[in-house]
């Protein structure tokens, strides 16, 4: 059989190093198919993906309505917050209503984080800053507040930094629904039995992560940005979870909500119809 080369985009952070773990290191068969490993932050990739640069990408469900024509979500690999998400925080107690008079600091402008953001507070002025130098800004003072994503949302009380509010919290508290941050696309053009094999090798490595969980949380610890394992193990244990192993009606639900919320709130230029494979 020949191998097949599948570029893999994810971001540096310990749930996506879990998810992923398997290829990585090559603990499954992966069926004459090799995976490159593309490490970037995941508002790079979002960028990546307008262009269909990778074949299989990491991405934010708010990026996925402007790659839509080339790339259908994969129905494992969801990064989904049930009560908990993306953390607003400042350098000193403050309200939603507060956010209004501020500059916030946000990882980027395709994240879903920042549509949360959006649909929670309303048109803010903000500021782009790679994800993980938010806290150090805030505690500058170049920002007024700052959106945590990745661990920045377990470690910020150590910076001595305020919750404004949990972002997905809030969502969970307007919907009832768990609030869907990222996923993984995959490019239409690799054709269905190519997509459905990918699918099907990404869901084992996940599977994999989750049955050998202490040698894949040590492995994700490289990505922790100096966090113990416990702390590290509490993370992909909030992001890798039984939607990460498929959305489910409630998943795909809230991914439907969420993106039809920011057409109507004018963030998101047209309507999305959701593609999963």
């Amino acid at each position: 059989m020949d191998k097949r080369e599948i570029t893999l985009g994810h971001s540096p952070d310990p749930d996506d190093a879990f998810m992923f773990y398997a290829l990585a290191d090559n603990k499954i068969n992966t069926d004459g198919l090799t995976f490159k490993h593309v490490i970037q932050d995941i508002e790079t990739l979002n960028r990546r993906a307008m262009n269909a640069e990778l074949d299989v990408t990491a991405v934010s469900i708010h990026a996925y309505a402007y790659v839509l024509d080339q790339y259908a979500l994969l129905t494992s690999g969801a990064s989904i917050g049930d009560n908990y998400g993306p953390l607003v925080v400042s350098r000193k107690p403050m309200t939603i209503g507060d956010l209004q008079h501020t500059t916030i600091a946000v990882p980027g402008l395709m994240t879903t984080a920042y549509l949360a953001l959006r649909l929670c507070v309303g048109d803010v002025k903000t500021v782009v800053v790679p994800f993980d130098k938010i806290m150090d800004s805030v505690e500058r003072g170049e920002a007024d507040v700052g959106l945590l994503i990745h661990e920045g949302q377990l470690t910020y009380t150590a910076r001595g930094l305020h919750k404004v509010v949990d972002l997905g919290e809030w969502w969970k508290s307007q919907t009832g629904l768990p609030l869907p941050l990222g996923g993984n696309a995959i490019r239409k053009s690799l054709g269905d039995e190519l997509i459905e094999k990918v699918s099907r090798l990404l869901r084992e490595s996940i599977e994999y992560g989750l049955a050998n969980r202490e040698v894949a949380v040590r492995h994700s610890m490289k990505y922790g940005r100096g966090m113990e394992e416990s702390l590290t193990d509490k993370f992909v244990g909030m992001y890798v979870n039984d939607y990460t192993i498929d959305y489910g009606d409630r998943g795909r639900q809230a991914v439907k909500l969420l993106l039809e919320r920011g057409h109507s709130a004018g963030i998101i230029p047209r309507p999305v119809e959701l593609e999963f494979k």
